[in-house]
């Protein structure tokens, strides 16, 4: 009892990068940028989407969503890690820990579906233009929107609860830089053969059952798009879905990686730097994709910044 106690009156130590202390100056500089860049363009991206009436359809409904989720979820784990990275001190608190872990879980998990919903959204634009306004009702796309944050904050409920009943035994260290359930798992001092398992059908209902759904309603986009005749037609329709098949490939592939790859067969420094990317740099580059392959959101940004000016 007095050692599974140790780490709730002591709390953790973030491992992080501390191995490479020349690295975690350089770190702590690309990811500050990072961060502030972050913030910078998915803020853009929901006052755009909120102040220009020509955004307020479905597409935009949901890709502020996915700005407001990407500004929480990397909110939720920089500015520890950057505390952490500028000085001495890897420590970090068990409530911090427990924060740290159901928060960035639930977002994460969300993220999952909405990106599933959005293709739903592209499908519909695509293949059913005539019925995009019944089907894609407001009140539809609030009940999509919803169910997809209730079932972030379900599986983090289930996933992020079980963990943390595991006795840890005194294990203060974190071989990680942010609290994650397959590191705190791997840190416990019993059988972890359930808490495994229940990771695995979480991550085929999260990562491989959406996944699949949104390459089923690109397959239908696909042959509806090959059917159109005209050239300009054919570019419209591509540039509709270009931007979030960009995000899906980005975020998913660097997920997969860290869920479902098998531990033993990638680096302790590999799934760092992969939990990097997807905590980061994804967030990061989501508004760029957006802004930069979307022409209605530049001349939303040109109209905003012209009255701003």
């Amino acid at each position: 009892m007095q050692w599974t106690n140790d780490s709730r009156l002591l709390g953790f130590i973030l491992v992080g990068f501390s191995d490479q202390p020349q690295l975690e100056l350089i770190l702590f500089g690309v990811i500050l940028f990072l961060y502030f860049m972050t913030l910078l363009g998915n803020s853009t991206i929901i006052l755009v989407s909120l102040l220009d009436s020509k955004l307020h359809n479905p597409m935009y409904f949901f890709l502020s969503h996915l700005s407001f989720l990407d500004l929480c979820f990397t909110s939720s784990i920089v500015p520890q890690l950057l505390v952490n990275l500028g000085s001495s001190d890897k420590s970090i608190t068990y409530g911090g820990c427990v924060v740290q872990l159901y928060v960035s879980l639930a977002l994460g998990s969300t993220e999952c579906v909405l990106l599933a919903v959005m293709s739903y959204d592209r499908y519909v634009a695509v293949c059913r233009p005539l019925h995009y306004a019944f089907v894609m009702h407001p009140r539809v796309c609030s009940i999509l929107a919803s169910m997809a944050w209730l079932s972030g904050v379900t599986t983090t409920l289930i996933q992020s609860t079980l963990t943390l009943q595991l006795p840890f035994c005194g294990n203060r260290k974190v071989d990680h830089f942010f609290c994650e359930v397959p590191v705190l798992i791997k840190l416990a001092c019993v059988d972890t053969t359930f808490n495994q398992a229940e990771l695995f059908v979480a991550s085929v209902l999260f990562l491989v059952v959406p996944l699949s759904l949104i390459m089923m309603s690109y397959g239908n986009i696909a042959q509806a798009v090959l059917k159109i005749k005209s050239a300009i037609g054919r570019r419209k329709a591509f540039r509709t879905c270009s931007s979030h098949l960009m995000v899906v490939i980005i975020f998913y592939g660097t997920i997969i990686f860290m869920y479902l790859q098998p531990a033993k067969s990638r680096s302790k420094d590999q799934g760092k730097f992969v939990s990097l990317f997807y905590t980061v740099v994804t967030p990061m580059l989501n508004p760029l994709i957006y802004t930069l392959r979307n022409k209605e959101v530049k001349a939303a940004l040109k109209k905003f910044m012209g009255k701003t000016l």
